[in-house]
């Protein structure tokens, strides 16, 4: 399923690696034009992040993950958001069509 993600590999190795280093056992969501097809090479990629239990993740940890990613070589916008702080719509969209990142 994570084929259906538009990424270079060397990105995606990049930001993987953000991801285990600043979010460990949290499950990474990828949604958005990166995964539904309709992305660019500039294209932001949106990714949501399901602690465990699903509750919220705590504030220090997003920001020093956020913070990682601009100083990365990642050249396009990364917008994290957490699961948990996302009103239940938006669950429901994400569901319907996203590639797990990371986790389960």
């Amino acid at each position: 399923m994570a084929d259906r993600l538009h990424l270079k590999p060397k990105h995606r190795e990049v930001l993987e690696a953000l991801l285990r280093e600043h979010l460990p056992n949290v499950e990474i969501w990828a949604y958005g034009s990166r995964v539904s097809g309709r992305s660019h090479d500039g294209s932001d990629l949106d990714l949501v992040l399901r602690g465990p239990g699903l509750k919220e993740i705590p504030s220090d940890r997003l920001v020093d993950f956020e913070e990682a990613v601009r100083e990365s070589s990642i050249p396009f916008v990364v917008e994290a958001r957490d699961w948990a702080r996302l009103p239940e719509r938006f669950h429901r969209e994400i569901e319907r069509d996203h590639v797990v990142l990371e986790g389960q």
